[in-house]
């Protein structure tokens, strides 16, 4: 048997030109590595735990001990045994025998005792190498891209944020949850939200008939807003946002579309029923406007809600805006407006479908690593406008340029405007609404009536707004009677207040 003299030049070809460039041998553990796999031919119980701590060949340093972890992953593919006669084997086949040493070497390396005792702390030795080895290999790229002139800034800072969430992606792993423990967590929220008094268990979007169906905005859950162009997507965004916020809910929106001035000037109009063109600036405002804005907007900007206005915003760094709003400002609900007006990974840039997937699917990622829902606008495709009659209402095939837009979200919702132009709808009244629930992963779906106000910019409760009209009505009919009976007694205006115009 030939003498093991420690390293060979094949354990030195990983990373060779880090070496070189660096000056240092990168983190590595070639004793452990060995340790590892004599412990895999030696326990095969400790195989499956070590195979999901180590999920690639890659986490191992050396060439020789990558091949040799390849065969054994190849072994458990097949549901072979792994052993020494069979891991022989297997590297016979891929003609990577000799290159490891031959089989002197597997017998050597098979004869290591006690080695599985301790394989799970090798394997997480291994795995912080192999980490170590990913942030050293990203830090050096971003450094020799950032000396390349010819690089975009942008493209530069999407290219960082990519490198560095994959090393750190690398090493995010959880482990399966004992049914016992997840029951005492559910029956602990439960009881939470007993003593709420039949609250939401999620963040309130504001309008009643929805809440009713959702129980509020889920935590972990993407939820996708889709319309055709112009019928108030960005409005009724920006109406759930504000009725967080002012609820007490951390709020951010990320407006990729429209400055954040923009946003807060039609979330003025919305609060204050002014005329949208007076605060644009097109019409001068009148005498009492000023006292009714400086009035009715107190609320609003006492209310914790942020506005992030970037444009075609990387994803990579959305996630990472989000893991700070959530730290450092207590964030609970997030909004995107939309979807796909961010940039995906610069590989897939010109791969627009799988651009769009990456995005659809790291948005659902992000809504769970931080326990927040995230609700994100999504354009619909021509074929949507083009419909007419009792066919015009949006679909879920409709969502456009990916199908794991659908795939990926919790809950679906269409904004269907009845009066909308184009749609040929007869007898519906101004402003009416559909707020279609077409997906709904966790409970119902079905329609909810909304009423648009196109000068406020705002939407309601239809359902809402009748019982409002009933009680005035109620209020109107019994003040005349009074009147009519001349008692001379209280009247709901003058000694009451009146009805509240919201109740």
């Amino acid at each position: 048997m030939p003498e093991y003299k420690g390293r060979r030049k094949s354990d030195r070809k990983e990373n060779l030109d880090l070496e070189t460039l660096m000056g240092k041998t990168p983190p590595q553990a070639i004793d452990i590595e060995e340790a590892v796999l004599a412990a895999l031919m030696l326990e095969p119980n400790c195989l499956d735990e070590t195979l999901e701590e180590l999920s690639t060949e890659d986490c191992f340093y050396s060439e020789r001990n990558r091949m040799i972890y390849s065969a054994i992953r190849e072994l458990r593919k097949v549901n072979s045994p792994v052993d020494l006669y069979f891991v022989t084997d297997m590297l016979q086949k891929q003609g990577n025998l000799e290159t490891v040493g031959g089989a002197d070497f597997l017998a050597e390396l098979s004869t290591r005792v006690g080695a599985a005792a301790h394989v799970e702390f090798y394997a997480k030795i291994v795995k912080q190498k192999y980490i170590q080895r990913q942030l050293i290999s990203a830090s050096y790229k971003i450094i020799n891209s950032s000396y390349d002139e010819a690089v975009n800034v942008e493209n530069l800072i999407d290219m960082a944020q990519t490198e560095i969430f994959s090393a750190v992606d690398s090493n995010t792993t959880r482990d399966a949850q004992n049914v016992g423990d997840v029951i005492n967590k559910a029956l602990q929220e439960l009881e939470k939200m007993q003593q709420m008094d039949g609250s939401l268990s999620g963040v309130p979007s504001g309008f009643p008939t929805l809440d009713g169906m959702t129980l509020g905005w889920q935590s972990s859950d993407l939820i996708i807003l889709a319309a055709r162009p112009s019928v108030g997507k960005t409005a009724f965004a920006l109406n759930v946002a504000r009725n967080a916020a002012v609820r007490g809910y951390p709020t951010a929106v990320f407006s990729l579309e429209m400055p954040a001035i923009q946003l807060v000037k039609r979330l003025m109009i919305s609060e204050t029923g002014i005329d949208g063109k007076k605060l644009k600036g097109g019409t001068k405002l009148e005498e009492g406007d000023w006292d009714v804005i400086e009035d009715r907007i107190r609320s609003l900007a006492a209310a914790p809600l942020y506005i992030d206005d970037t444009p075609s915003l990387p994803v990579m760094e959305f996630r990472s805006k989000v893991k700070k709003l959530v730290k450092q400002k207590g964030v609970r609900l997030i909004v995107v407006d939309y979807l796909q007006l961010m940039q995906g990974p610069a590989e897939l840039r010109g791969m627009r479908e799988q651009e769009v997937a990456a995005i659809s699917r790291t948005l659902k990622a992000t809504a769970k690593e931080h326990n927040v829902p995230i609700i994100a606008l999504s354009q619909l495709s021509r074929q949507a406008v083009s419909r007419t009659g009792s066919n015009n209402r949006p679909q879920l095939s409709d969502l456009r340029e990916s199908g794991s837009i659908e795939q990926d979200a919790d809950m679906v919702l269409f904004i269907h405007r009845l009066d909308y132009a184009n749609l040929g709808m007869e007898g519906v009244t101004k402003g009416e609404t559909q707020l279609i629930v077409a997906k709904h992963r966790n409970g119902e779906i079905g329609d909810v009536p909304l009423r648009f106000h196109d000068s406020e910019a705002r939407f309601s409760d239809a359902a809402d707004e009748v019982l409002s009209e009933q009680f005035q009505a109620v209020q109107a009919d019994y003040g005349s009677a009074m009147n009519d009976l001349n008692f001379g007694g209280p009247t709901f205006d003058s000694d009451f207040g009146g009805m509240p115009s919201d109740f």
